[in-house]
């Protein structure tokens, strides 16, 4: 005997630092304290002999593994089955407490499952341990097993929530409570153009403008108050000095004892949606404003023909035929997609004649265009669009009551020149019957004349008269027609 005491024997065999095991006589002579102290631990916990085979275990082990091993005959492990971590079987006589049995040595580190005969499976931390007798012997092994169904759980969702975090488009970032920044995800390096290595550590005012300083301790405050702030707009600064448009939300980051002690900011950049808010409203304003002038439009081509109609049906026949050359003309401006920005470009002027003259080519196929158009074209905006229609329409329907059109010879020649600053149009008819100028009404025609050419395309109008058939001349600033 060399005086070492059994407690001692326990702890040269690795079990320093934990709570003291009985003493190898205890646990194989069954002392009825020491068995209701160990029956009653949360912790699992079994004793086997120098063979393996279970001599003892508690409430808690029988627990953890669904079921009663029969004692002196279950060898190693109570288990149903075990498996390592990555789902491989594990034999029983090769667990950790088999190798400890058969090397004399307590095993650490090693992680096990544990399947329950009703399919449930126990992920846990085996703690093997030799008993040595008196002498030194090896007479069995305690294990204790540790549950970490919790922790294995808490780590995956710790995994989960660091790829979620790690893959999002968004900006997430962590800082203590003196603005220090703690954490830095991959979308915080898009849109801010540092890396996790470049921020972490410093504070987070290297993000923040100068003019904008004042709403880090704000924000601080209301952290440290336990509040979350939720979408606030500001703008951010990036690694190359440019400004972005940025929504915050931020949060506390709690500790264990639910104390404040960080935040956590998601930062989402709002360019485009900003952007895309302009352009709506802007397109909102053009379509209020081309609403109420269609309404204006529509209200004077009413009144106008009106003027000049001597029945009901030639006012309903009047006013179709002018917001008929309305619908042609803007059809026009619009692109097979609907784009609003095409819209808005232009179509040209050569076209639109083209589409005002489209129903008074009724003649046969072989006889030839009976409005032919000629000289420069220029594109036309769609701000000058309706009231450039509406004239045109007026000459055409005059042309067709009076004129080259109301006969199946008529022709019409559309010149088109260019006069320095000025477009110039010159509508000859010829093959129309005799006309006079006193045939030709001055109502809707010299009105829209004076209220259109004059004074919104800056331009003249003329007529003459001539034997052979009325010719028409028009001249617009070029700016006007086009801006």
């Amino acid at each position: 005997m060399d005086g070492t005491t059994d407690q001692a024997r326990i702890e040269s065999a690795g079990l320093e630092g934990a709570a003291p095991y009985p003493t190898a006589s205890a646990l194989f002579q069954g002392a009825p304290s020491e068995r209701q102290a160990l029956d009653v631990l949360a912790a699992a916990i079994y004793v086997t002999d120098a063979e393996g085979r279970i001599t003892y275990y508690n409430e808690a082990a029988a627990a953890l593994w669904g079921h009663r091993p029969a004692l002196g005959q279950a060898q190693w492990c109570g288990s149903w089955k075990l498996f390592w971590p990555d789902g491989r079987p594990l034999p029983h006589d090769q667990c950790p407490m088999a190798v400890t049995l058969k090397e004399g040595r307590a095993v650490r580190g090693l992680e096990a499952i544990a399947e329950r005969p009703d399919g449930t499976q126990v992920p846990f931390v085996p703690y093997p341990s030799p008993v040595h007798d008196a002498s030194g012997r090896l007479v069995g092994a305690v294990n204790m097993l540790i549950d970490i169904s919790d922790r294995r759980d808490t780590e995956r969702a710790a995994q989960r929530l660091s790829a979620i975090v790690e893959s999002a488009d968004d900006a997430i970032l962590a800082k203590d409570l003196d603005g220090v920044i703690t954490s830095w995800n991959s979308g915080a390096e898009r849109l801010f153009g540092y890396t996790a290595d470049e921020t972490i550590g410093r504070p987070v005012t290297l993000l923040i403008p100068a003019d904008r300083l004042d709403e880090e301790p704000e924000i601080l405050r209301r952290i440290r108050a336990g509040e979350r702030v939720e979408h606030f707009d500001t703008i951010r600064r990036r690694k190359d000095g440019s400004l972005v448009e940025i929504s915050l939300t931020i949060s506390p980051i709690r500790n264990a004892m639910g104390q404040v002690v960080g935040a956590s900011k998601v930062a989402r950049d709002i360019t485009e949606r900003r952007q895309a808010q302009e352009q709506q409203q802007l397109l909102l304003r053009e379509l209020d404003h081309r609403v109420k002038n269609l309404f204006t439009v529509a209200s004077s081509v009413v009144a106008l023909s009106a003027r000049s109609a001597g029945t009901v049906g030639e006012l309903a026949s009047a006013v179709q035929g002018r917001l008929s050359a309305m619908a042609r003309a803007h059809a026009l401006t619009l692109s097979t997609t609907c784009d609003l920005d095409r819209a808005e470009r232009s179509t040209t002027l050569h076209a639109l004649i083209g589409a005002i003259a489209a129903p008074y080519e009724d003649g046969p196929a072989d006889a030839g265009a009976r409005i032919v158009v000629s000289g420069p074209d220029l594109p036309v905006s769609g701000r000058a669009m309706t009231s450039l229609a509406l004239l045109l329409h007026e000459f055409a329907t005059n042309a067709a009551k009076y004129g080259a059109l109301a006969t199946p010879a008529g022709r019409i020649d559309v010149t088109c020149s260019e006069e320095e600053e000025m477009f110039c149009l010159l509508w000859t008819e010829r093959g129309g019957p005799p006309v006079g100028r006193e045939a030709i009404s001055e109502g809707f025609g010299s009105m829209l004349a004076r209220l259109t050419v004059t004074n919104q395309l800056g331009g003249e109008l003329s007529r003459d008269w001539r034997p052979e058939g009325l010719v028409i001349r028009l001249s617009v600033l070029r700016d006007r027609l086009t801006e």
